[in-house]
């Protein structure tokens, strides 16, 4: 069999999830493979065309070694087990065209794609939201990478034609269609993000304070009345940090509406302010970000365009007129490209379906 779990971009809702809040991501035609038959015993065993690399694994003696992509699907492994899920071994062959360190999610993508190869081998049911968590889980105790639940879930769950809003806190999902005539571009500045933890850290922590200040659990609770309600009482920076927090938990909520009632340049406005909000209030913008965005903002076609991601370097998102997309990549990346220096990857992306055995 082959299964496939798809890579991720986020429209609007950044830094939003760690706040409880509403983040509006959807799966993109760009994806995890791996094609696969089950085994009569407990080992696993894959070969990756990317890394031109065999690597295998005995499900009753998992590991945590520094070895690379396998260390994926290991980990996800360990969560399944760990979840009382008895699993049996495959051997198979994995590929994928997520590009790496972009911001699109190529190790969720991997995740979900080995949680759905285990599902498949083991005659186990397939409920993408239990997945989706045990993957997180993956990527937070077995990775180390201490992130929200929102790539793996869209991941697991994406529709086709439509992109996914995710209340943070309840996981409730509520599908939203993607208005025809238009084309999501991806826009890869062809830079990757340094040592940022400690900005991510900071932030969070500013985050925390904010909400112990208003006496609510995150942030998602505060209104931006209430907000200015405080002005004075909150440190700049940190009011400023929260402020883009709740405002873009709002932008959010009605890019929703926007979308629903087909108002392409609605959500085109609300994507634009988004970005603001990200280099002005939460200062995780770049100069190659800013650039990008300018550029593809400065195209007749684009109806709105942001940073997506963490930030400090990674992807844009433009959402723009389909029948002239091939003209808006050859004129940003052109634009881009005298700019900064930096070729960029661009990629016209469709919304596609979650994880699946295809």
């Amino acid at each position: 069999m082959v299964v496939r779990a798809p890579g991720r971009v986020n429209l609007i809702g950044e830094h939003t999830d760690y706040n409880e809040g509403f983040v509006l991501p959807l799966a993109i035609d760009r994806a995890a493979w791996i094609a696969l038959r089950p085994r009569n015993d407990c080992r696993v065993s894959v070969h990756s065309i990317d890394y031109k690399e065999d690597r295998e694994f005995e499900l009753g003696e998992l590991k945590h070694e520094k070895a690379g992509w396998i260390e994926y699907l290991k980990g996800v492994a360990w969560c399944l087990q760990d979840a009382g899920m008895n699993l049996r071994g495959f051997e198979g062959v994995l590929a994928g065209d997520v590009p790496l360190g972009a911001g699109l999610s190529s190790s969720a993508a991997l995740e979900m794609a080995t949680a759905r190869a285990f599902a498949a081998v083991s005659g186990i049911a397939w409920d993408a939201v239990a997945q989706a968590k045990l993957g997180q889980r993956a990527e937070n105790k077995w990775i180390g990478v201490n992130c929200g639940i929102m790539d793996q879930l869209i991941s697991a769950t994406g529709r086709a034609g439509h992109a996914m809003l995710i209340d943070c806190r309840s996981l409730e999902l509520q599908p939203a269609p993607l208005p025809d005539g238009v084309a999501v571009v991806v826009l890869d500045t062809a830079t990757r993000r340094g040592l940022v933890d400690s900005a991510y850290n900071e932030r969070r922590s500013r985050c925390e304070a904010a909400a112990k200040s208003f006496a609510v659990c995150a942030l998602r609770d505060v209104t931006l009345a209430e907000l200015a309600g405080r002005d004075g009482q909150l440190d700049a920076t940190t009011h400023r940090r929260a402020r883009h927090v709740i405002s873009e938990n709002e932008r959010t909520v009605r890019a929703v509406e926007a979308m629903r009632a087909g108002d392409i340049g609605g959500l085109g406005r609300l994507m634009n302010e988004s970005h603001t909000s990200l280099r002005d209030d939460y200062e995780v913008s770049s100069d190659a970000l800013n650039a990008m965005v300018e550029a593809a903002q400065a195209h007749k076609a684009c109806f709105g365009a942001r940073m997506t991601g963490a930030g400090f370097g990674g992807c844009a998102v433009a959402i723009v007129r389909a029948d002239a997309a091939d003209d808006f990549v050859s004129a940003t990346s052109g634009a881009y490209y005298a700019r900064t220096g930096n070729t960029p990857a661009v990629y016209v992306c469709r919304a596609t379906d979650g994880a699946a055995v295809v």
